[in-house]
């Protein structure tokens, strides 16, 4: 069992940093904002966009990141 889940926490850690680097930087959001940018299709549509599937994708594999973490590290597990 244990080496199960040290696989798929090693598959979950590679597609989580795949998804951390594919996001896009937020770079414009305060000089946006500040020089009186308008709206955009895109900007008003957030939840349809590939940026915020990829931000839905980051969250959950965080999770899983996370609850795999804290199951391996568990005292349990290791016997």
């Amino acid at each position: 069992m244990k080496l199960g889940l040290t696989i798929a926490f090693i598959i979950v850690s590679v597609v989580l940093a795949i998804l951390v680097l594919s996001q896009e930087g937020k770079e414009n959001g305060f000089t946006g904002s500040f020089t009186g940018a308008t709206d955009t299709y895109w900007g008003k549509n957030k939840k349809h966009s590939r940026e915020s599937k990829i931000q839905k994708a980051t969250a959950f594999f965080g999770a899983l990141f996370i609850i795999l973490a804290a199951i391996l590290s568990s005292k349990w597990i290791n016997k």
